[in-house]
């Protein structure tokens, strides 16, 4: 009998050890399909158009969010911060973001301020060459986008423009801040809104989704001759619910609003000058 329980004893412990094993044997397998720290480095670097040679990186770690595994890549080059992140097994660029470094920021104080301000007086750079600008930089057309805002404001005392727009095709939401004196870029970002590797769509919860199209058309009925062109529309979750979270600019009024993406439901709206 005690030669028995002995067996048995020594049976579940290894069973017990090889379940232990099991689960970091499966993580490394995945990692193995990993695109790696340096290739995720260069793909930041191309895509930001900066030779990977010259930029000094700080960080390329892995990390994940909502199941997806991603680099979080950071780098300085050419008096530029950049911050990326890289999913893990395609390299596809999920969120990045750029903004002058601090060394370069710092000491400009009230005289760029003051030359930004008079440069914008006199026009040099105005709101359609700012758009185009953000556009050209993001490699996209002007046709290609559905939503597309321009707005003059003012960042640190320096006149800038406030570029955003949104591409259906890639599901991608671009900003940018445009200095009004110079036409120069001072920060941008875009993401991947929602993004998940091969997502093919959205269902599930009580029934089917209504289509983007639908909750478009439900939103501008609201807001008497807004078009395409004035809409912008994401897919989010809130406490276990499916919902768009959308923006309509038109005629100087800005309308915020959350409809759930079963009923067409309105659940939020917010209108406000854009002036305010």
């Amino acid at each position: 009998m005690k030669k028995q329980l002995t067996i048995m004893t020594a049976s579940l412990v290894l069973a017990a050890t090889l379940a232990g094993c099991a689960q970091p044997a499966q993580r490394s397998a995945a990692h193995m399909n990993y695109i790696g720290a340096d290739a995720a480095k260069n793909m930041a670097a191309a895509d930001a158009q900066v030779d990977a040679a010259n930029a000094s990186f700080s960080s390329a770690d892995l990390g994940e969010k909502n199941g997806l595994s991603y680099y979080q890549v950071d780098f300085t080059a050419n008096g530029r911060e950049y911050h990326y992140a890289i999913d893990a097994m395609t390299g596809t660029v999920i969120e990045s973001s750029s903004a002058a470094s601090a060394q370069q920021t710092t000491g400009a104080g009230q005289q760029a301020a003051t030359a930004g301000q008079q440069a914008a007086a006199a026009g040099q750079v105005d709101e359609n060459q700012a758009k185009q600008i953000a556009l050209d930089h993001a490699g996209v057309a002007e046709s290609d986008t559905s939503f597309l805002w321009v707005k003059p404001d003012y960042e640190d005392g320096i006149a800038v423009y406030e570029v955003e727009f949104y591409v259906a095709s890639t599901n991608t939401e671009y900003d940018y801040e445009i200095e009004a004196a110079t036409g120069s870029i001072r920060s941008y970002d875009y993401d991947a809104e929602n993004y998940q590797p091969g997502q093919q769509g959205v269902t599930g919860g009580a029934g089917e989704a209504k289509s983007e199209q639908e909750i478009r058309d439900i939103a501008l009925a609201k807001v008497p001759g807004a078009t395409e062109k004035d809409i912008r529309l994401k897919l989010d979750h809130d406490d276990g619910r499916l919902l768009y979270e959308g923006k309509i600019v038109y005629q100087g009024m800005e309308y915020e609003f959350e409809i759930d993406a079963y009923s067409g439901a309105i659940q939020e709206w917010d209108a406000e000058s854009i002036f305010d």
